[in-house]
């Protein structure tokens, strides 16, 4: 699992140490091109480290979700499933037939920075999800 040494400092960084269960957690986020749901992280993470708890699983995601090396996002069916923290984008979500398209941040920067500047507050999280009919549903 050498591909989630890179997110060792960045916890170290806050105080915290690298456990067995973060690291698979990590690995599985990792490795995943799409969002995961936590049961489905589980069902990965426990291969690789047997003993691995579902709670642990919803546990870990939330901290890594908090210390910035997950993020979280709300799905079509209302869950909440998960990806590694990288670049920031957001998502375009088919509401009939599920399919997705990723948004980079860019797109949408002016209307945070306004958003900033009008409400005074000074947003720490970007992650959108936006819902509407692909072009084949339409």
């Amino acid at each position: 699992m050498s591909c989630t040494g890179q997110y060792v400092p960045q916890l170290r960084a806050r105080g915290y140490r690298m456990t067995p269960q973060r690291l698979v957690i990590l690995h599985v986020l990792h490795h995943s091109k799409k969002h995961v749901s936590p049961s489905q992280v589980y069902e990965l993470a426990k291969k690789d480290l047997p003993g691995l708890t579902e709670p642990t699983v919803y546990r870990t995601l939330e901290f890594l979700a908090e210390n910035g090396l997950a993020r979280s996002s709300q799905q079509k069916n209302g869950h909440i499933a998960y990806e590694i923290a990288g670049h920031e984008h957001h998502h375009l979500v088919c509401r009939v037939c599920g399919r997705e398209a990723e948004v980079d941040h860019a797109l949408l920067k002016s209307m945070y920075k306004k958003l900033e500047s009008e409400s005074g507050y000074q947003l720490t999280d970007s992650h959108l999800t936006f819902f509407g009919l692909c072009p084949r549903c339409q």
